[in-house]
């Protein structure tokens, strides 16, 4: 008996005869890595965004920021050391596979004030000469630092600021290091462009954060973020991760090469994608639910690994992640022993058939999954049991627990590192969009019940299946139960006014919200519905 809700017969709909979807053109983009030698050591310096942001909050990164249209107008001297020399094609190689087929040239116009701008939006730090004759004076420290609280509350533009200040940017001491492409995570992409900068031969001032988009700054040793991005307490993209590598290990000028064609973090295919040691991403075009494009597949573990969710049923993706599959376990040593799955719908499952034929490993799932994947003719081999544990050998090996979380699906699973905190949460949790509970599969009381135990392990960083990493796990979580709680409440009183069918509710308990999704959030409504009757709180009538 086919047993599918609402939302699975819209994700059928959504495969039948569609295109895959073509992600959106990344915009320009710069960022500057200042480094000094110190008794300690190398160090750079590198800012950690504020938690509240909705991209990349509570992530370390370098100074950095999108390009403005005025940035072009700013006349500057100066030109970038190795800038021309840089290598300009497949500098962006998984550009051209994520079918972004022109990224145009390195240097657009307004880079590199867009650089230099954004380095003292966020750190105070000035890249600039006095303008004029040889004996104008430029501003002092004291009339910078209130020039830049004028320019970050929109008060003066940085044209003006610079005219205020009577200088003019200069861009010689910027070091030309990378440029990276925006893994396709989410509606919001960069093509971004990397620059070393020796502080000490160029600045007279200590930088300075202003709290806001950012929470802090530091000066840190490569090694000592290295090591703190392992132990958990920090995230950070995959260009932070490789700057921070190539540094420690080879330093500004002995890196320089590899820094400017970062080769060795390609994997076939794809670019490495490994936001916590162990737990790599793999996104994949799919036919999902806007306002998601993609979903993640991970290769979990350091030698011995596990495949979850390899969502995409399309050929031309499913070539893709096994060509990346090899590439991993050429370069990494990293191999697939089987297939785990978080549930049953088809934006997770539609790459199992060919790559479990392809790879020659079993496919695991929790029991109520494979129930519904045998209705489709789909073979589990193996069951997956709540608070199961299984160890990933390698080095380190991996200690993962296996969490039943129905809510979303009967059979939903997450997976949780014990080590450091990571949660793989599946449809659990949005990274996109938002998660929808369809009844009879879904099931609201057991969703927000997952929901508070996921909360209650404490994890570090959640991996979502749509979407980029969250930092602060925890929070997350609260979050997400305290809005399904306003909203039910909501919902609660628009019954107590004598509302009773979902469409009449959905009125007056959700935001607006666009037409096409009304049918879905009906179903949100009915669940809320059920959970509120099974807890005596719905006082008569039906819905």
């Amino acid at each position: 008996m086919n047993s599918d809700g609402l939302y699975e017969r819209v994700l059928e709909q959504v495969g039948k005869g569609a295109q895959l979807p073509q992600p959106r053109a990344p915009r320009a983009s710069a960022s500057v890595v200042p480094w000094r030698e110190s008794d300690a050591g190398l160090e750079v310096y590198w800012v950690k965004r504020a938690e509240s942001l909705p991209f990349m909050g509570g992530w370390h990164a370098f100074p950095g920021g999108g390009l403005s249209r005025r940035d072009q107008e700013v006349e500057f001297t100066g030109q970038p050391q190795e800038l021309d020399e840089a290598p300009r094609d497949g500098a962006a190689p998984e550009a051209v596979l994520d079918g972004v087929s022109d990224l145009g040239p390195i240097d657009p116009p307004g880079l590199l004030i867009c650089a230099v701008r954004e380095l003292f939006e966020e750190t105070g730090l000035m890249l600039g000469t006095p303008a004029g004759t040889p004996i104008a004076a430029a501003a002092s420290a004291t009339q910078l630092r209130r020039l830049r609280r004028h320019l970050l509350s929109k008060e003066i533009d940085f044209s003006g600021l610079l005219s205020s200040a009577n200088l003019v940017p200069e861009v010689s001491e910027l070091v030309y290091a990378g440029r990276w492409l925006t893994p396709p995570l989410g509606p919001m992409r960069f093509d971004n462009r990397f620059f070393l900068l020796n502080w000490q031969e160029t600045m007279a001032m200590q930088p300075e954060i202003v709290v806001g988009e950012l929470e802090s700054g530091e000066w840190v040793q490569p090694a000592m973020a290295l090591q703190r991005w392992r132990d958990g307490e920090v995230l950070a993209a995959p260009p932070i991760l490789h700057i921070l590598n190539v540094l420690e290990e080879a330093g500004p000028v002995g890196g320089l090469a590899r820094l400017q064609e970062p080769k060795e973090h390609n994997l076939g295919p794809y670019r490495r994608i490994e936001f916590r040691p162990g737990v790599l991403l793999i996104p994949q075009r799919s036919l999902t639910l806007p306002p998601a494009a993609y979903t993640n597949a991970y290769l979990l573990g350091t030698r011995d690994c596990v495949l979850i969710d390899p969502g995409s049923a399309q050929k031309e993706e499913v070539g893709r992640l096994r060509r990346g599959l090899e590439a991993i376990e050429l370069r990494l040593d990293r191999r697939v022993t089987a297939i785990w799955l978080t549930h049953h719908h088809p934006d997770h499952v539609g790459g199992v058939e060919p790559l479990r034929e392809d790879l020659g490993v079993p496919v695991l799932a929790h029991p109520a999954t494979a129930e519904r994947l045998q209705e489709r003719g789909m073979k589990v081999d193996g069951e997956l049991q709540d608070d199961e544990r299984v160890t990933l050998p390698g080095v380190p090996p991996m200690e993962i627990r296996v969490l039943h979380t129905p809510g979303h699906a009967r059979g939903h699973l997450c997976f949780l590192v014990e080590d450091d905190g990571s949660l793989l949460a599946g449809d659990m949790v949005a990274g996109l969009g938002t998660i929808v509970i369809d009844p009879p599969e879904g099931d609201m009381s057991a969703y927000l019940k997952s929901l508070a135990r996921l909360r209650d392990l404490k994890p570090k960083t959640i991996f979502p299946a749509h979407g980029p990493a969250i930092k602060n796990a925890v929070a997350k979580l609260v979050e997400m139960l305290d809005h399904r709680l306003v909203r039910e409440q909501r919902i609660l009183e628009a019954w107590r006014t004598g509302r009773r069918k979902p469409a009449e509710i959905l009125e007056v308990a959700y935001d607006e919200i666009p037409e096409i999704v009304r049918p879905l959030a009906e179903r949100q409504v009915l669940a809320h519905l059920e959970r509120l009757r099974s807890a005596g709180s719905l006082d008569d009538g039906q819905a």
